[in-house]
């Protein structure tokens, strides 16, 4: 049985070392770890793991990275809608289907109340290419999941809980390490969630901001 190909862009992100942690034993999991720069990994990467240096907005770079992959995982920041429209072209000239793409909570105006307004008041600006990233990739023929994390920590913590596209997002906070596990069972459990755009939050962890404010 041939392994699963997984592509980690932005593989130094956070989330995804976390991610890099649950799945770089698994023998039946082959990484390849996407960055600017292997300086940017804290730690050497385990067996079935490959490290290439590149940038998505270079397409040259991304097809040879996408070329031959099963799952695409994006954990990118800055201009995430760039970066998505490079992406689907690259997996759509490339036939990968499969693709997990961090983006944002409050992309949809989906946080009621004070939660909201205090949500859209410190990440306003940065929501608008999250949406638009998120728009780009929903409208592509892709297997995709949008996940769209609560506030981040850093907490020593696997629980979530998950709300789809449409219905209300009220957890205020999540653990890195929480999101990654969701995605850890995304990549093992790729029929999870396709089409969808997720919200992942802490469990019971409701309120009008998150507890570190």
């Amino acid at each position: 049985m041939k392994p699963t190909r997984v592509l980690i862009l932005g593989a130094n992100g956070a989330i995804a070392q976390h991610v890099i942690q649950m799945l770089q034993d698994q023998p039946e999991i082959q990484l390849t770890l996407f960055l600017r720069s292997a300086n940017s990994l804290p730690a050497t990467p385990h067996k079935n793991t490959t490290v290439v240096i590149g940038d998505v907005l270079n397409p040259a770079q991304l097809n040879a990275a996408i070329r031959g992959q099963d799952i695409v995982y994006a954990n990118l920041a800055g201009s995430v809608d760039k970066m998505a429209q490079q992406i689907v072209e690259s997996m759509q000239a490339n036939q990968v289907k499969r693709l997990i793409f961090i983006t944002s909570l409050g992309i949809y105006h989906e946080i009621p109340g004070k939660f909201g307004e205090w949500n859209q008041a410190m990440i306003g600006e940065d929501l608008v290419r999250y949406r638009h990233a998120a728009d780009i990739i929903e409208a592509s023929p892709l297997d995709y999941t949008v996940v769209r994390p609560s506030w981040l920590t850093d907490n020593d913590e696997v629980a979530y809980e998950t709300t789809q596209k449409g219905q209300p997002f009220i957890g205020t906070e999540v653990a890195r390490k929480a999101v990654a596990a969701y995605i850890t069972d995304l990549i093992e459990h790729p029929e999870k969630d396709v089409k969808a755009s997720v919200g992942v939050n802490k469990p019971g962890v409701y309120g009008d901001k998150p507890s570190f404010y």
